[in-house]
């Protein structure tokens, strides 16, 4: 994979005819037969720089917060070790008191769901909406010693995962720079690129011939030029996948993707919270203390109606949301292999009302929900996190090699000249037609790809006419005059 292109024609070889000064072969390689594809090499090169040179700073940003949240699963657990954890005790105490207990700690708020201890030297967790001072999408989790009742501290958590604040930090560092839903654009922007970046690199590194992707025994440019190539190459299909699956949850990109999957019958289905109804459909509901979780017949027989279906730690119960409502029981493991049944319990009879397992999920769901959680390294654990560590170092080493190479083309006192236009013209139409609809369609449904290309080509279409009415001449990748 390359983020700037591995070659560009001098100004001497473009007027001459001749192939780009780095791209000339050498005395003892005799030169290749031209395949149906090469007049496609001069384009991919083309957008190839220019994507690389205008998206690199995006993606600059984006590979070194995501090195910092693959290295935040470990550091959460270091720096929240007092909260998080609990000697092992004898007998744990029901959770109804668990709750009752973060309760008399923190009235604040309503209970929005309770995470039980998920292992024996775990805390339980008591979450808490509507806490002044915490923001909307976040609650405040509450930290209770399972066998003893005692509040261990309370912390900011965010997310399906449970992310404490220096997690919750970092991920919204990544995901939006702190600046809302206008910075996720930039987060966007850069998956929406880092696929055809790659995948260009690919095209640009395997079309060269064997002897000059080398790194040993080369120097100057041309070392770069391998290191850049080698490492890409063996990285390319994690950049591919990150990009897909960052998409996925994006906002534009994100949106017609799960408009495609509800239409083809793939969306993430969910348990039915409707309480079986009746009479005693929201019994107790108007003798509970505000923002409590105990509704009729209460987290302990809740919690076992859950257990007798099946659903194992880690799981996390949600109160119902009014009278007419069910609890929702539903295990949140999403490592390796994922526990995402859930079951519906009402709560004036504690029977099971609706149960959801995830072998039944479309498979579209099942790609998905894998796909997110192997992109913020969850689904294998500390492997998980470890190879996306290495894939961000790549990104980083992959962009500075890239601006090295634009330099040494410049004979390292200014970048070099940009690769020049008109190559797309040499592309026979047998070739550009289809590659042009594929472009429209892609860019359709990832918009934040097909509106920057599509200002790129109409920027480019003028400054070529400008450069035409001055009587300027543009040359392109083989010296033809356009």
């Amino acid at each position: 994979m390359s983020i700037v292109p591995s070659t560009s024609p001098s100004p001497g070889s473009a007027r001459s005819g001749g192939p780009p000064s780095d791209e000339a072969p050498q005395p003892t390689v005799p030169a290749a037969s031209p395949s149906r594809w090469a007049p496609l090499r001069p384009l991919v090169l083309r957008l190839h720089f220019y994507a690389g040179v205008l998206v690199a700073p995006f993606l600059l940003v984006a590979a070194t917060t995501g090195l910092l949240y693959a290295c935040s699963f470990q550091a959460e657990k270091l720096v929240y070790a007092h909260e998080l954890t609990v000697p092992v005790g004898s007998t744990e105490l029901p959770i109804s008191e668990q709750v009752a207990a973060a309760r008399k700690a923190h009235p604040e708020g309503t209970v929005s769901a309770i995470r039980p201890a998920p292992e024996a030297d775990a805390t339980t967790r008591v979450l808490l909406s509507g806490v002044k001072g915490v923001g909307a999408d976040h609650t405040l989790a509450v930290f209770v010693d399972p066998y003893t009742g005692k509040v261990r501290g309370a912390l900011e958590q965010y997310g399906s995962t449970g992310a404490l604040p220096l997690r919750t930090w970092i991920d919204e560092l990544h995901r939006d720079l702190h600046l809302g839903d206008t910075g996720r654009l930039y987060s966007e922007f850069a998956a929406s690129w880092l696929w055809v970046i790659a995948g260009g690199g690919l095209v640009l590194w395997f079309s060269r011939r064997r002897t000059l992707r080398k790194v040993r025994g080369t120097s100057g440019r041309r070392r770069t030029l391998g290191l850049h190539g080698s490492v890409g190459v063996w990285a390319a299909a994690g950049f591919v996948f990150l990009s897909a699956t960052g998409l996925t949850w994006s906002t534009y990109a994100g949106a017609n993707i799960d408009e495609l999957r509800t239409s083809l019958g793939q969306a993430t289905p969910s348990v039915s919270a409707a309480a079986s109804g009746g009479e005693h459909a929201g019994h107790d509901m108007a003798s509970m203390t505000g923002g409590g979780a105990e509704h009729g017949v209460g987290l302990d027989k809740v919690l076992a109606a859950a257990r007798a279906e099946g659903l194992g730690n880690p799981i996390e119960i949600v109160p119902p949301a009014d009278a007419n409502s069910a609890y929702v029981v539903r295990q949140v493991q999403r490592s390796w292999p994922e526990k995402q049944d859930s079951v519906a319990v009402d709560p004036a009879t504690g029977e099971v009302t609706d149960v959801l397992r995830f072998a039944d999920y479309p498979v579209l769901a099942k790609l998905t929900r894998w796909g997110i959680d192997l992109h913020t390294g969850i689904l294998f654990g500390i492997v998980n996190q470890l190879a996306l560590a290495l894939l961000a170092l790549s990104l980083i080493l992959l962009i500075l090699w890239g601006y090295r190479m634009w330099w040494q083309r410049g004979r390292g006192s200014s970048f070099g000249r940009p690769i020049p236009r008109g190559a797309w013209a040499e592309v026979p139409p047998y070739l550009l037609v289809p590659a042009m609809a594929v472009i429209a369609v892609v860019g359709y449904f990832v918009p934040l790809l097909g509106i920057p290309l599509a200002a790129f080509l109409a920027v480019d279409i003028a400054l070529g006419e400008v450069a035409h009415r001055r009587g300027q001449r543009t040359y392109g990748s083989r010296g033809g005059v356009k």
